[in-house]
């Protein structure tokens, strides 16, 4: 495309090699960070008001049409950007071009994100299986400004909080509930994302091909990041940060400023997702290890070279390790280290297989594919393909490593690490399709230069609403349709509905039955409920977790649901109290507890313990959930049964809502 790439060759150097000055940055030190700070505000902003706008669309479901606005709106914003790119002219004010850009992604993202749930106040998921965790982390967050745990009370966080934390305060800011800022908050971090994304590409290559690179990377969000918005940056960033690991490494002389900005994404990762974090960590020593074996080999001494390497890690390292402290120093006090944790204890088909994204019949596929030649042809010129490759090579080697933790009866979770996958080689194949096309400009008939500038604007413009479209009306479809058809706190869902058979219909009244039976604030209070839902729209403290995945490794999990079939099994008042008194943990005073139908005394069901117990009048159930690892599902549900008997006493306050019966402790 004209002024993309000039010249480029696929032999030999090319634009995009490490340039031959002291520093590896086209931007300075100055310029990265006011252009970080300048656009993420500035796609921040732009992303929270298109999407106030288009929260007053206010499109009845069901319907096309709100897919219909978002794939031509995308559309419309793509057409712009590909057309400036192959045909604009680059004598325009440097800072319109810049915020041009910002504001071009952050539409595109917002655009296509936020179109498909314009009468929805949930995001992609809704309420439903992992959002009801981040949901209920976000909740917490806005109810104190203090990091704890999602669920349990009195406990160090086990789940990186940064981004919740500073949701929190989103949330506060604007004067919404936690549950009901998850939206729009995840929405804007989609379209910073994408900004930071240029800015950081844009440290390593000129701006067009970094316009592009992040323009890539957004489209694999949109297929593969954008369920974990907490998730997404960390993994977006890391191909443009790990190019920029690799020209430090191999540079004769330090670079303290790119040794810091490295330092700080890995502390980043480290306070928002900790798979990425870990995934880091083995990625830069991974590339320190090729560049040592490769010094070695060309004859440096290993002595020195090990030195120097030493030294470009340790500055990583300590200010990673200080900024992960920021969430992490509560947990590592509390001894958290030396109980083990469930989270990793899933294994889903994605899991169970490599991923191979360039094999998809489809333009993602195609891309990714591109990607990968690109790699491999460029890899011993290029520092930039070499550096990608690279990333590549250590996901599938997380694989390899995912599967011998078998051995051990867990996973390294490798299947979240697709996304920097897909993302690593969509950007790969973005640059390599560019400098394709630049290499037929220079050997084709000048005349033609044109007519290849032109068809390459068509076909990129063509795979890049085709992605768009695929990920709208394919792959998020069925979160989509969980955001409309999951329920609000208030008892109905987007689209008006209201059945009593689901548990959401009766959130309001189980909300309201325990303000009036313990006269307290939500966060004064510890259920036990069997409507885990509940959990995810007031800053309850739960007395056990929906599942053993999530649950803090210091909460016990598997003692606190012991003690709870021993409550089960209580005989009378007296004994229930003794047993609440006497508990190990902190013991709720609130349950949330679900009729039994009536049935004849000869039905039994199956308690936590296995054993049966016939199943009369006056039983009410709790539903919990053990680990059933390596089986998937990975979570076994069961349940125990309390003798409604033991709660007839002045000690407990009693409110029949719908199917569940809410008992506070007096």
């Amino acid at each position: 495309m004209a002024g993309i790439l000039p010249r480029p060759q696929l032999t030999g150097p090319s634009p995009t090699d490490e340039p031959h000055h002291d520093s590896p940055a086209r931007l300075s030190l100055r310029s990265t960070v006011l252009e970080l700070l300048l656009g993420s505000a500035v796609a921040a902003v732009l992303s929270l008001a298109l999407q106030f706008v288009i929260a007053r669309i206010g499109i009845g479901e069901p319907s096309y049409a709100p897919e219909a606005l978002a794939a031509v709106g995308s559309a419309v914003v793509l057409a712009l950007l590909f057309v400036s790119l192959a045909f604009g002219h680059s004598r325009s004010p440097r800072i319109l071009r810049l915020v041009g850009a910002w504001m071009a992604l952050a539409a595109f993202n917002t655009l296509a994100m936020a179109l498909p749930l314009q009468s929805t106040r949930f995001y992609f998921g809704g309420s439903s299986t992992d959002n009801a965790f981040r949901m209920q982390y976000l909740s917490r967050m806005a109810s104190s400004p203090a990091l704890a745990d999602m669920n349990y009370a009195d406990i160090a966080p086990y789940y990186p909080g940064g981004w919740f934390w500073l949701g929190g305060r989103f949330a506060d800011l604007i004067g919404w509930e936690g549950w009901a800022a998850y939206k729009p908050y995840a929405l804007a971090w989609i379209a910073v994302t994408s900004v930071v994304a240029f800015t950081l590409w844009s440290v390593l290559v000129r701006r067009r091909l970094a316009l592009l690179a992040a323009l890539a990377t957004s489209l694999a969000g949109m297929l593969h990041g954008v369920m974990e918005p907490y998730a997404w940056p960390s993994a977006a960033w890391l191909p443009p940060v790990a190019v920029l690991t690799w020209r430090a490494l191999r540079r004769e002389q330090a670079a303290p400023r790119t040794l810091f900005g490295i330092g700080c994404f890995v502390g980043f990762a480290a306070i928002t997702y900790t798979l990425h974090f870990a995934f880091s960590v083995l990625l830069i020593v991974t590339m320190a290890v090729i560049i040592g074996i490769s010094r070695v080999h060309e004859g440096d001494s290993a002595g020195a070279t090990a030195k120097r390497l030493f030294l470009r890690l340790l500055p990583i390292g300590v200010l990673s390790g200080a900024i992960s402290l920021i969430v992490w120093a509560p947990f590592l006090l509390s001894g958290g280290l030396l109980h083990s944790s469930a989270a990793q204890n899933y294994l889903p088909e994605s899991s169970a297989f490599l991923p191979v994204p360039m094999t998809e019949p489809n333009p993602f596929g195609v891309l990714c594919l591109a990607g990968l030649v690109w790699l491999l042809l460029r890899c011993r010129h290029n520092h930039i393909a070499a550096a990608l490759l690279t990333v590549v090579l250590s996901v599938y080697c997380w694989f390899a490593l995912s599967t011998l933790a078998l051995i051990v009866e867990t996973t390294l979770l490798a299947f979240r690490l697709n996304v920097i996958l897909s993302t690593t080689l969509a950007a790969a194949g973005a640059l390599g399709l560019l400098e394709l096309i630049g290499y037929l400009r220079t050997v084709l008939d000048t005349r033609h230069a044109f007519r290849i500038t032109a068809v390459a604007c068509t076909f990129g413009l063509l795979g890049a609403i085709t992605i768009t479209q695929a990920a709208i009306g394919t792959a998020l479809a069925s979160p989509i349709e969980d955001a409309y058809e999951d329920y609000y706190p208030t008892g109905t869902n987007a689209k008006g509905q209201q059945d009593p058979d689901e548990p959401g219909a009766w959130l309001d009244e189980l909300t309201t039955a325990v303000g009036d039976l313990t006269g307290r604030r939500p966060q004064e209070n510890i259920l036990l409920t069997t409507n885990y839902s509940i959990l995810s729209f007031e800053p309850y403290w739960g007395f056990q977790q929906e599942t053993p995945h999530y649950a803090n490794p210091l909460a016990h999990y598997p003692a606190r649901a012991a003690e709870i079939r021993e409550w089960a099994g209580a005989d009378s008042t007296r004994e229930l109290l003794r047993m609440l008194d006497r508990s190990e943990f902190k013991p709720p005073n609130v349950f949330i507890l679900r009729h039994e139908p009536k049935q004849d005394d000869q039905d039994t069901a199956a308690d936590g313990d296995g054993s049966n117990r016939p199943l009369g009048e006056g039983k009410l159930a709790l539903t919990l959930k053990a680990d059933a690892f390596p089986q998937q599902p990975n979570v076994r549900n069961y349940t125990v049964h309390f003798d409604a008997a033991v709660f007839d006493s002045p000690a407990f306050a009693q409110r029949e809502v719908g199917p569940y019966t809410v008992i506070a402790l007096r």
